[in-house]
């Protein structure tokens, strides 16, 4: 019930039958995001990457280095699409402590795409959500972001000092690894997605429930991660997360837009504080 709900938004969409259509507003809104996020100098380098996947985008913490956040962009985007307007939030004064990792996607064929290869976390078959999901590159792509997560703590970094999160496609593997781990994160950030395998919780959760925060972002005129998606997501996580907060973005399509970045600065600050706020 919960995807043919959705499925019905989507089918009275124009896009709903209609691909190319999709994927020219998968590439308008990245270009939207990047327009947004690509003020200042790009501090950028490549750090090690896990196994089968392209060596990802790292901003290094401008301080001593104390927590981290690791971004997953969404279909057809690279690492370098977030990068830019995660560096600009992490200048914040109470942000230049943590280190920002935005890996890239393994570049696969899409099927939605007419078989094209582009970066995905996974598969997508179609516009129907009731439609089977691509689970084993769900699991696969999981297990990717799980060794960054472990890498990071080799270096010295726990798990609570760390937050993962995403935009569409990337939120999705986020939200999936957050609610499956073991570890205790910093806190998740969930950006114009869904949860994938939805269908598997709560009996797949790590524990009870999940207690760590998890900010979901949606725009309310999103054609492609249709808004009522969300909310259903929205619905689904109030009953497995204790802490849990939900933005709705009036007039945002399938993008990203300043307040947004606000919202997601600002939790990061929250969860992630300074060694010097804390004292």
């Amino acid at each position: 019930m919960f995807l043919r709900a959705v499925g019905k938004h989507l089918a009275a969409s124009s896009l709903s039958c209609r691909p190319t259509s999709v994927f020219s507003l998968l590439t308008a809104s990245l270009f939207v995001v990047r327009t947004l996020c690509s003020g200042g100098k790009r501090a950028f380098m490549c750090g090690n990457s896990a196994s089968s996947m392209a060596k990802p985008v790292v901003v290094q913490a401008s301080g001593p280095h104390t927590a981290s956040l690791i971004f997953l962009h969404g279909l057809g985007d690279t690492g370098h699409g977030w990068a830019a307007g995660f560096e600009d939030i992490g200048r914040s004064t109470n942000l230049q402590h943590v280190k920002i990792i935005c890996p890239t996607a393994p570049t696969i064929p899409v099927s939605l795409n007419m078989g094209m290869a582009m970066p995905a976390w996974f598969d997508i078959r179609s516009l129907r959500f009731d439609d089977k999901q691509d689970e084993a590159r769900i699991l696969e792509s999981s297990q990717l972001l799980n060794s960054l997560i472990e890498e990071e703590e080799k270096s010295g970094i726990p798990s609570n000092r760390i937050v993962i999160g995403g935009f569409s496609q990337g939120g999705a593997i986020a939200l999936y690894t957050a609610l499956t781990t073991e570890r205790q994160l910093g806190g998740i950030l969930a950006l114009s997605t869904w949860l994938p395998l939805h269908e598997q919780f709560p009996e797949r959760l790590a524990g009870s429930s999940l207690d760590c925060p998890v900010l979901q972002c949606h725009g309310d005129a999103d054609p492609v991660v249709n808004f009522a998606f969300g909310q259903m997501t929205r619905e689904k996580l109030k009953t497995i997360c204790s802490n849990h907060t939900f933005h709705k973005y009036s007039g945002l399509g399938h993008s990203s837009c300043p307040k947004e970045m606000d919202d997601v600065r600002d939790f990061l600050v929250s969860v992630l504080p300074s060694p010097s706020s804390k004292n």
